[in-house]
């Protein structure tokens, strides 16, 4: 292995890290955080007073920094809730080989999304640092608010439009994965996050929702309880919104039990208004499919009635 590689992520690690951006280790040619698990915590160094998570341990310190990326050639994560930014990631739609460009989809990519909802607000694309992804798409950097702390979102503006703030991390430029490097495509410094763009990510939007009709004979309560958890987990707040999923999933589960609701008529449902709510899709999936489970298997003799 030659020093090269490594010299230019250190290099990249500490330029972020002088902007006042805690960074911490990515592994190798991969976005996920290369520090250990809960599950997995030995106790000690770190972790001797207790299990600290990579957001935690995201550092501005230049000496941990080389000597973290010493030997090794880690991508670099900025958390971004400590750095007291909200970055606005947007992808590229996936094809069904995984090829990411825009010649070959019809789906707008999250970059046209963006200058669509803008042009809809009659705002400009704001000037603000901004880097290329591995995937085609962009992230732009904006400074959180003074004194808010905002949460991630998925969807929220628009599709294939995430953000990223209290609790997320992005993948820092200078970072390389197989699908190609992370790159400054603008390095004018972090703009205020625009205040049209921050009501928009805290004004909670009703999520419509579909209900299909339930089989004839079907009282009218499994409709009316299915509408009323799909608001509930629409509008649960950050700290509340697996909880609220759960127990939507579960409370819902006893109709899929009872045969008053099928399975699809819950699932999809719930994880729109997860999505609505702020959750990802690959968080609220596994939460509803374990929920029902849980109360299909609790409720064998259909007791939603």
């Amino acid at each position: 292995m030659t020093s090269e590689p490594l010299s230019a992520l250190l290099w990249a690690a500490l330029d972020a890290a002088e902007r006042g951006w805690p960074v911490f280790p990515l592994r190798p040619g991969d976005k996920r955080p290369a520090l250990h698990g809960e599950t997995a915590c030995p106790g000690t160094g770190h972790c001797a007073a207790g299990h600290r998570k990579w957001e935690d341990r995201a550092t501005t310190d230049p000496n941990r920094i080389r000597r973290a990326w010493a030997d090794i050639p880690f991508n670099i994560g900025i958390a971004t809730g400590p750095a007291g930014l909200v970055v606005i990631d947007l992808d590229m739609p996936k094809t069904k080989n995984k090829a990411r460009t825009n010649s070959s989809t019809d789906t707008p990519s999250g970059v046209t999304t963006f200058k669509a909802l803008c042009e809809r607000t009659a705002n400009t694309v704001p000037t603000t640092y901004r880097t290329r992804t591995a995937s085609g798409g962009q992230h732009l950097y904006f400074t959180a608010p003074p004194g808010i702390r905002l949460g991630n979102s998925a969807g929220r503006l628009g599709k294939l439009i995430d953000t990223r703030a209290s609790g997320g991390y992005v993948v820092a430029a200078g970072s390389t994965t197989p699908a190609g490097p992370y790159a400054v495509i603008d390095p004018t410094p972090p703009a205020p996050l625009p205040e049209w763009l921050y009501v928009r990510l805290t004004t909670r939007q009703a999520i419509q929702v579909t209900v299909v009709a339930p089989p004839s004979g079907t009282s009218r309560y499994a409709t009316a309880a299915l509408r009323a958890e799909l608001a509930n987990v629409a509008g649960a707040g950050e700290g509340v919104r697996n909880w609220t999923l759960t127990r939507a999933a579960r409370a819902l589960g006893r109709f899929v039990a009872s045969g008053a609701l099928t399975r699809s008529e819950v699932e999809e449902p719930l994880k729109q208004a997860g999505l609505a709510a702020g959750l990802r899709e690959s968080e609220c999936t596994p939460v509803i499919t374990s929920a029902l489970n849980w109360s299909i298997a609790h409720n064998p003799s259909g007791t939603a009635s």
